[in-house]
């Protein structure tokens, strides 16, 4: 008899960026694996074909990413039941806040099917220094949720002591994982040869100290108080005309970046690439990575890029606290700490080049207990755990 199990998440390049490992994972055990999610959302990229060729069945589901969006969520939870109904779906592996939503009221609803539900929280929505709102119904609506979890995984310390605190169903347990995984195969310094090509291709000279921020243009990812510090550098007198700041990444604040860009007065040293799919080597031949998210799970983009040996320049988060390590692999400061990011980005262009040596030598150092292989084997352990819960359950133990 075929084994189902569905991945759930709200927006359809989840699995793409995310899952595809444990997807390898799971259709090794003997699964098929179906996903669910917004096959709409993001507008700008569709991953269709790749599903096809990896042997996912993947569905369309009306889930919106807010909790919110009350009516579009309704729907996407009769949706997701009539999947389960349809298909002999044994376990649910749920992500995103609102996918971890609908995907544990689906394991509620559907008790006669004895649905083993994981739910994988890539960074709690509430965390010290969040909103009050954040840190009171997030929580509440988290611990609530736990009781019809029979596997949570979190990826940071912050969230596996807060976690602790939880009733989970009955049997439950609680793991933490390096993250999805680092592929330093994929994530290594590039060659001289390789940065000046590479440079030349993203338009930004040999002499150019290259910036470069990576991830969807939103409020979080706070890419303004990187133009802010970039303007006071010019307004002190810094000369400007060799700093490039690239942004790869597409999103609601596109628009609104180019307008501060130039309300700043650096259209001509800001750079909006867009979405891009050589993120290896528009990182690679950078000189820093700026990092400036309010928050973060863990934060795969600079990992990738201290994996380079690229510096970070990364806003103190609960993330970040897991792998940056300050004045060794990059700098730290405040997310709206315009001064600590001036103070980042001047240290590090006056690197000397044996100074750039030994921080490029640590930065890779910094990040190998999150490679991808570590990664793996917890997760393969986990989802034998998830195996056996199964089986127990197909034999009414």
């Amino acid at each position: 008899m075929e084994k189902h199990i569905l991945i759930l998440a709200a927006t359809h390049d989840f699995l793409w960026k995310f899952e595809r490992e444990n997807v390898k994972i799971l259709q090794g055990m003997g699964y098929v694996v179906h996903y669910a999610a917004n096959m709409k959302e993001p507008h700008y990229i569709s991953h269709q074909e790749q599903f096809r060729q990896m042997g996912v069945r993947a569905h369309h589901i009306e889930i919106a990413r807010s909790p919110f969006l009350v009516q579009d969520n309704q729907k996407a939870l009769r949706q997701l039941l009539g999947l389960i109904r349809r298909y002999p779906i044994r376990a649910i592996h749920c992500h995103t806040p609102v996918g971890g939503l609908l995907g544990r009221l689906a394991g509620r609803f559907c008790r006669a099917r004895k649905l083993v539900v994981v739910y994988t929280a890539h960074g709690f929505h509430f965390y010290k220094g969040a909103p009050l709102w954040n840190r009171s119904a997030y929580y509440w609506a988290e611990k609530q949720l736990a009781r019809d979890t029979d596997v949570l995984i979190v990826i940071n310390k912050e969230d596996y002591s807060t976690a602790q605190g939880f009733r989970l169903k009955r049997g439950g347990r609680l793991y933490q994982i390096p993250g999805v995984g680092l592929d330093r195969f994929r994530f290594h310094p590039l060659s001289d040869e390789k940065k000046r090509e590479c440079r030349q291709r993203l338009g930004i000279g040999e002499r150019d100290f290259f910036l470069i921020s990576v991830g969807e243009l939103n409020e979080n990812k706070n890419h303004k108080v990187v133009l802010e510090a970039l303007a006071k550098m010019k307004r002190k007198g810094e000369d400007l005309s060799q700093v490039k700041y690239g942004i790869c990444g597409d999103g609601l604040f596109r628009d609104r970046i180019r307008r501060w860009a130039i309300e700043l007065g650096l259209k001509d040293t800001v750079i909006l690439y867009g979405y891009r799919t050589d993120i290896p080597q528009a990182i690679g031949c950078a000189d820093a990575m700026a990092f400036p998210s309010q928050r973060e799970g863990l934060g795969m983009a600079g990992l990738e890029a201290l994996a380079m040996g690229i510096p970070v320049l990364a806003a103190d988060n609960r993330g970040t606290r897991e792998y940056m390590k300050p004045g060794q692999n990059g700098f730290v400061c405040r997310h709206d700490d315009v001064d600590g990011f001036v103070k980042g980005i001047e240290t590090i262009r006056r690197l000397t080049p044996e100074q750039r040596k030994t921080m490029q030598t640590r930065c890779r150092d910094s990040v190998r207990r999150f490679d991808k292989e570590r990664a793996n084997a917890i997760m393969q352990a986990i989802y034998a755990d998830v195996d056996r819960r199964i089986d127990q359950n197909s034999h009414g133990k």
